[in-house]
């Protein structure tokens, strides 16, 4: 990686260090992939009426792009061995900003889901490269610092993506969901081409080809299995065999990368190492929570409390907020006393704030949730990007764009099977009954848009502003008295059970977080003495870094 030869280079006089250009550029590159993560959802019923796709077409605009990441992300590792860590980069990221035009021009349903593939192809290219570039760019001691100022944008981009896409969204201007991506990739690329130093490939390694295509084959089927999990369940047949070929290829690829590749395309041997393994195992988890409670409260606050798009995202801001200032401050922490202390500390925390989250009653203060999704964001931001570059800090200098590969592919595949098991586990709680009693509604919601009526915001526990005794859809007020109580029962009754599953899907997280506050229990750090922070310091002096 011969990014690293300038590492502790420094700029002119009055001038940038190097090491800050490559962190603002990489920052300004990889802020909006890490955005398309949410912000799509926001506008995915907008998108699908104003292009007239049914349900299961406009899901592929969310399920196309969360499959390329996966699809891709394993092979940018070679491609940067290949063809320079710097030309990857900047190609995966000109591929995504391309992408994101292509989507904010697309005519129809199936022009957008190509488009949205193309974005998924370059994002998954030029994310762990930008970590690996910024990883290069620091000295040893202020790996944690970077890695924890760049962790603000991984926080912030996909609790920023509601608000935005709610504002776009209000305002009919839902393609600039995409266009927004194009001034601001622009400046990314601009930046890196101007800013980063050219890399030389580190020789010419040959292409693994088995390993490619069962790694295609084998994350890509996990992933699409994962997205449709929730929908049609773990025991459906579709659901099982993409699950049993995903699950195959997997194996094979994991057979072939360690016993028949020469140049495997993902170095699985760096499980080896226990503290690369046992960071990794504990950043799963940290994955999970963060986007099990933005995948959880979204749902808790507009299904249950009314809450419009918009207001939810403005309340889940606090998470972002608390995670966006404590994830620098851990970094600057762990180049001193090491992982340990901050990922304990922080699943703590975490553990108590699950527990907390998983009393939310229908009628639970608003302002109070808030105040759980700050203390949120504060284990979160001790722990995600501190798992991150504990797990770096036991690879070798010039295998880090391949370990980085290799831990975003893992945690991709974590994140949309963990999402999905949390969906399953919150329906489970739901009766036959009120399950057709939601679909009866989203159905009429939907007819309402598509004739151009605009139906108020509607939660099956409160709807702001509305007695809860008289708490009843849009148009059912005006029905007769019988058909009222029927409905007010059944919405009293879907209430009850949403709630209870909400509590149940909380307590596995709960469990789930106890397990990862054991595992980062033998992680290095203080008491003990850290060393870890100089790991890759004898690799880079070898490698005459």
């Amino acid at each position: 990686m011969a990014a690293t030869a300038q590492d502790s280079e420094q700029s002119p006089k009055g001038g940038l260090d190097y090491k800050w250009k490559v962190l603002i550029s990489v920052i300004f590159g990889i802020f909006m992939v890490i955005l398309d993560t949410t912000v799509v959802n926001v506008a995915f019923r907008t998108v699908q009426q104003d292009l007239g796709a049914t349900i299961n077409e406009a899901q592929w605009i969310l399920s196309i792009y969360v499959l390329m990441l996966g699809i891709s992300t394993p092979i940018s590792g070679y491609m940067a061995d290949r063809f320079g860590l710097k030309r990857t980069y900047v190609i995966g990221l000109s591929i995504f900003v391309f992408g994101s035009f292509l989507c904010g021009v697309a005519p129809t349903i199936e022009t957008l889901v190509i488009a949205r593939a193309i974005q998924g192809l370059g994002g998954g290219l030029s994310t762990p490269l930008g970590t690996a570039f910024i990883y290069g760019a620091f000295p040893p001691n202020e790996r944690g610092k970077a890695l924890g100022v760049f962790g603000i944008a991984m926080v912030l981009g996909p609790a920023l993506g509601p608000i935005l896409g709610g504002l776009l969204v209000d305002n009919d201007l839902w393609r600039w969901i995409f266009f927004i991506n194009v001034p601001i990739g622009v400046l990314g690329v601009s930046l890196a081409v101007r800013w980063l130093k050219p890399t030389p490939p580190t020789g010419k390694p040959k292409l693994d080809v088995l390993g490619l295509i069962t790694s295609t084959v084998g994350f890509g089927s996990v992933l699409y299995a994962a997205t449709i999990a929730a929908e049609q369940g773990w025991d459906s047949g579709n659901v099982t065999m993409w699950f049993i070929i995903g699950g195959i290829s997997l194996l094979l690829f994991g057979l072939i990368e360690l016993f028949v590749a020469k140049e495997p395309l993902l170095d699985l041997r760096l499980f080896k190492k226990p503290t690369f393994a046992m960071a990794n195992l504990v950043g799963w988890v940290s994955v999970l929570a963060l986007f099990g409670a933005e995948f959880l409260l979204p749902l808790y606050l507009q299904v249950l409390r009314g809450r419009t798009a918009l207001e939810t995202g403005f309340i889940l801001l606090p998470l972002a907020i608390a995670a966006g200032f404590a994830t620098p401050t851990a970094g600057r922490l762990y180049d001193k006393i090491g992982p340990r202390p901050l990922i304990v500390t922080g699943y703590a925390i975490l553990i108590l704030n699950t527990w907390q989250l998983s009393q939310l009653q229908a009628d639970t203060s608003i302002g109070w949730i808030m105040f759980l999704l700050a203390l949120r964001g504060l284990a979160l931001g001790m722990t995600v990007q501190t798992t991150f570059v504990t797990a770096l800090s036991d690879v070798d200098l010039p295998k880090v764009p391949r370990g980085s590969a290799l831990i975003n592919a893992t945690r991709q595949v974590i994140q949309s099977i963990g999402v999905a098991v949390l969906a399953t586990i919150l329906a489970s709680t739901t009766s036959v009954a009120t399950k057709e009693f939601q679909e009866q509604s989203q159905a009429r919601a939907a007819e309402n848009a598509q004739a151009g009526i605009h139906t108020p915001a509607f939660g099956l526990c409160e709807t702001p502003g509305v007695d809860p005794a008289n708490n009843l859809p849009a148009g059912v007020a005006q029905a007769p008295a019988e058909v009222q109580n029927q409905v007010r029962s059944s919405i009293q009754t879907a209430c009850a059970e949403q709630v209870a599953g909400f509590e149940k899907t909380y307590h596995f997280t709960f469990y789930v977080a106890m397990v990862a506050l054991l595992l980062g229990l033998f992680l290095p750090g203080w008491p003990l003495k850290w060393v870890g922070r100089g790991g890759n310091a004898e690799s880079a002096v070898a490698a005459g870094h």
